[in-house]
């Protein structure tokens, strides 16, 4: 069992840096950044240090995995790892990663790198894409997508081109998608075509279907985009069917509401409904509206006959009867 002591700087909250956020974790193992930040919190709460045993009890890890975690930081320079004693102790220093980033883009010479044809070519072509220079942190951030996310020029610039396309020219939305391709484990053209082609097949049905609505691309947010690509991909209805679930929705409800919607896909995806063939024959099955109520009047009227024909019916002598409302019958 290993104790790690911590450098410690008291505070009542826990601060991720978004460096680490945006250029560490996406990489990095769920395990080693739940280590990552369980430590941080330790840290930050004024903790002296804790055992190996209490972290992955706490994350419901082995404590190898925490060992690991903080070794694999520590060859990420993101903390500094230096044994306490012959134990398997150790201090953990968490390094400021701004420090980090602005270390890191020393290292690259722009002067050297733009000397280099492949490079130099690259970012003239994003240049042309954006449509305007690039400044030297943009030149330097795109660089060094070579190395941290092992991508080739031609990679980086179908990457920028695909986003200028869909005019996203702002430069932390081209490193999220950079981010994006990354996690996808896209490695030369070939993949990113790929990784296009697939995308925009998605979309090009989710905007089919946001039309139908009556809806634009710029008003979906991420819990309906889940939704929607759950009904195309995840169970791979056809239009024509999501069509008609929209259609009962409006029916129903006089409005577009995802979650009926999915409500209705749902169901039919558990019943294994797939077409509108499927979804007539499971319509024909239910007892039209209509004809219940005309069944319930003949029901109530076979009832009411019943019951009347069931009723002892009395015999009169209707001469006598007048008789009597005569008076008649006294002159007799």
């Amino acid at each position: 069992m290993s104790t790690f002591v911590f450098k410690t700087d008291e505070t009542n909250y826990t601060p991720v840096s978004n460096v680490f956020i945006d250029k560490f974790m996406p990489k990095a193992r769920g395990e080693f950044v739940k280590v990552y930040i369980l430590g941080l919190k330790y840290c930050k709460s004024g903790e002296l240090g804790v055992s190996s045993q209490v972290m992955a009890s706490a994350l419901h890890l082995l404590e190898t995995d925490v060992l690991n975690a903080w070794n694999y930081w520590n060859d990420e320079n993101v903390i500094k790892m230096i044994p306490a004693d012959n134990m398997g102790n150790y201090n953990i220093d968490f390094l400021d990663l701004t420090d980090k980033e602005t270390e890191k883009k020393n290292n690259i010479n722009l002067l050297e790198e733009l000397s280099k044809d492949s490079i130099k070519d690259m970012l003239e072509d994003i240049e042309k894409s954006m449509g305007r220079p690039l400044s030297s942190d943009e030149m330097t951030m795109y660089i060094s997508w070579i190395n941290d996310f092992n991508f080739s020029p031609e990679v980086i610039l179908i990457l920028v081109q695909y986003c200028t396309a869909k005019g996203k020219t702002n430069t932390r939305y081209i490193e999220k998608t950079a981010l994006s391709w990354f996690d996808a484990k896209i490695k030369n053209v070939d993949d990113a075509q790929n990784f296009i082609k697939k995308r925009e097949d998605r979309w090009s049905k989710i905007r089919k279907i946001l039309n139908y609505l009556g809806i634009k691309d710029g008003e979906v947010m991420k819990p309906e985009e889940d939704l929607l690509s759950k009904w195309t991909e995840t169970y791979n209805f056809p239009l024509e069917v999501i069509y008609k679930a929209c259609n009962i929705c409006f029916e129903r409800i006089n409005k577009a509401d995802f979650k009926y919607i999915d409500g209705i896909l749902s169901s039919w995806n558990k019943n294994k409904i797939r077409t509108l063939d499927d979804i007539k024959k499971k319509d024909v099955k239910k007892v039209p509206h209509n004809n219940f109520k005309n069944n319930t009047r003949n029901t109530r009227n076979k009832n009411s006959q019943s019951t009347f024909n069931n009723f002892k019916q009395r015999n009169y002598n209707f001469d006598d009867l007048e008789k009597k409302l005569l008076g008649w019958d006294k002159n007799d």
